[in-house]
Order: structure tokens, then sequence, then C-alpha cells
């Protein structure tokens, strides 16, 4: 590692204003960075030093997203082989291949494409590259059908980053979390692709599988089932495994329990919001399950679907949430149950976490102006009673 710490202060120069390669210094300067903490230090205003920065916060959200993704690569190939009647002829490791050949290139497609524009963004800006996007990049490709064409994928990527981030400043500055704008730019520019049953295409040919699967075919969510007005066919038990079809990473609630833990132990995520947001759900679940409205429990509500990715991985973005601590009790239940009420009230939409977290994140700076107010305004009493 010295060595090349070595070589990149050598051709640090052609990088510089005025280098041959001078064009490419945000590229550099962004590659040097991620390697190795940077040597510059603020010379004026007051500054917090700590152990932890921007990269570091999300290499570990990436971390923590590593068992949704790969349980998510094998609930793939498990979903193709189970409706081709194969599952029982098929290994653990001819599964997980299966779903890694089919998840792994919308991964490389979502970095590429999302990269390449931060990259010339910040060239044409003459600024730093920031990181805020090797967290959205992993994030993208989980939350939406692993059917969904790359050319469309590309756009929604372009589009969110450019619109959902860039013009408001870069990281740290967007309003809205730009993973949940890629998938309202999908669902709202391309409905036939993100809602209603999920057709999954066939690689057995990549595969060297010949014919034992089908070239395509339709298995419907489970959340999709009880918007038409049918039980859903999953148990329970393979509601919180994960052995459903749906969205890449939101199936597995074990796995994304996981990554929970990981990011609670290590500071990362508000349990405010977390917790919050499984209160809200699960009371507005209960009251539209004893009215009648809904047909099936509670718990069910909070297991199926993308709530708990949702509350977990997407709601908690320090960015885009409320940063008070009376403010994200009161974000996190209005996800909550905002995701439920739009799941029941509106069977033509049955997937409702990702317009609550938008929604969520367009009322945060409100929340938590109202609590500063309030604060303000209660310390102000007590000065005026002294």
């Amino acid at each position: 590692m010295m060595k090349l710490h070595n070589y990149l202060d050598k051709i640090r120069h052609h990088f510089d204003e005025g280098g041959k390669l001078h064009a490419f210094h945000s590229v550099f300067e962004g590659f040097e960075t991620f390697l190795y903490v940077p040597n510059t230090t603020s010379q004026s205003g007051v500054n917090i030093h700590d152990a932890i920065d921007s990269k570091r916060i999300m290499s570990i959200v990436v971390i923590a997203l590593l068992p949704a993704l790969l349980f998510g690569m094998y609930n793939v190939g498990y979903q193709n082989y189970l409706a081709a009647g194969t599952l029982q002829n098929a290994g653990f490791w001819e599964i997980f291949g299966y779903g890694a050949l089919a998840v792994l290139p919308k991964i490389i497609v979502s970095y590429v494409v999302g990269l390449g524009v931060e990259f010339a963004w910040a060239q044409w800006k003459r600024e730093e590259i920031q990181e805020g996007y090797l967290v959205t990049g992993m994030l993208i490709p989980l939350i939406i059908p692993i059917t969904t064409p790359y050319w469309i994928l590309v756009l929604a990527i372009i589009f969110s980053v450019i619109f959902g981030k860039e013009i408001f400043g870069g990281t740290g500055m967007n309003i809205f979390n730009v993973a949940i704008l890629t998938r309202m730019f999908l669902f709202f520019s391309y409905p036939a692709q993100m809602t209603g049953d999920r057709v999954w295409v066939s690689t057995d040919q990549i595969l060297g599988l010949g014919n034992q699967l089908p070239d395509s075919f339709t298995a419907a969510t489970p959340l999709g089932q009880i918007g038409q007005g049918l039980t859903p066919s999953s148990n329970l038990w393979d509601m919180i495994l994960g052995f459903i079809p749906g969205s890449v990473g939101e199936t597995s609630v074990i796995a994304i329990a996981i990554g929970a833990l990981i990011l609670l132990y290590t500071g990362i995520a508000s349990w405010r919001i977390m917790l919050s947001v499984f209160v809200g759900g699960g009371l507005l679940a209960a009251i539209f399950h004893t009215t009648g409205s809904s047909p099936i429990q509670w718990y069910e509500q909070l297991v199926l679907g993308g709530f708990a990715f949702g509350a977990v991985f997407m709601a908690t973005d320090p960015v885009t949430g409320s940063r008070t601590n009376t403010g994200q009790w009161i974000y996190g239940f209005l996800i909550g149950a905002l995701a439920v009420i739009v799941r029941v009230l509106n069977p033509g939409y049955p997937e409702g976490m990702m317009l609550a977290i938008f929604f969520g994140n367009m009322f945060a700076p409100l929340i938590d102006y109202c609590v500063v107010e309030r604060n303000i305004s209660k310390r102000a009493r007590r000065l005026l009673k002294k």
C-alpha cells in the first residue's frame, strides 16, 4: 500500500491544474481519497474532528446491505426454479449462481452510470467527487424488479442523480433520497415494468442449464395478490424468510434485520426512526384489519413488500430524514402510517413504502422546524417565569 501511495504522489502533478491530465483531476482525487484518508486540514472556521467520515459511513451501510443482497440473489434463482418445477433437482450453488448472474449486471450498470454522472459533474463544476453514490448505487438494484430493462434503469439513474442530488449541491444537500427518486421515476414513467406481476426471464443458456427453465413466467407478489382481492399464497414464515416474489433486496426480513443490527450497533442509523416506522405502520394496519378494510393481520403488513427494507435503509437516511430527536419519532410514524394507508386505500398501488418515504422526506424539514421552534418557545417561557 505504501508503494501505491508513493506512486500516486509521484503522478499527482499530471492531474493538477496545467498538467497534461488535468481534465481527470476529480477522478484522480476521488480514487485517492477512496483509498486513503486525506492529509489536508481545515484552515479556518470551527470544525469537529471525528474518527469517522462520510466515506466510512457509506462503507458501513454497504456492508449492512450485503445480507439482503446475497439472499436476494439466491431468491431470484429460487423463484425461477420453483416456477419451473425443477427446484428439487437444483443445488444451492446452482440456484445462487443463477440469481447472481441476474443481479450483478444491474449492480454494475448502477455504479458505472451513477458514478459516471458524478465524475462528469464534479469535473464540470471543478469540485471534489463525493461518496454519496456508494450507497445509492447498491440500493437501486435492490429495490427494483429483477426484470427492469437496462435502458430504463440507465435513464432513471441519470435523471435521479442530476435532478435529485447534483442540482441541489451534491451529497448532503439533496432533499429526497436518490434511490427513492429513481424508483419513482421508473414507477410513473414505466408502470408496466414496476407494478403487477413480476416477469422472471430465464438465463438458462448463460448458466448452461439447457431447457430446464422456461423463457419467462409471471409470479404475483403477495401484495399484488392482496391488491387484486385475493388471499396471499405465501405463509407468514415464507414472508419472514423471504422465499416470495418481489424486488431483489426487499423480501427477507431476517436479512434486513441483520443489516439493521449492523447499522444500530455502529450508530449509523437512528433507532427512533426505525422503531417509529414499525409502530406507525403496525397501528394503522391493526386499525384497518379491525375495521375489515384489510384482509391480512397487522404484522403481515410489516413483513411484506418493501416495508422493512424502507424502514431500515431508506427512512433512516441522515440527509433526507429528520434530525431532531422528537422530529425523528414524528417522521418515522408518518412514514409507517402513510405506507399502510396507501396500500389499503389504493388497490391499484399495493406497495406504499416508496411514496411514504418520499412524502416523509418532503416534510422532514418542516417537522424539524416545528420541533425547534417549540423548544425555543418553551425556553422563552421558562425565562419569563424567572
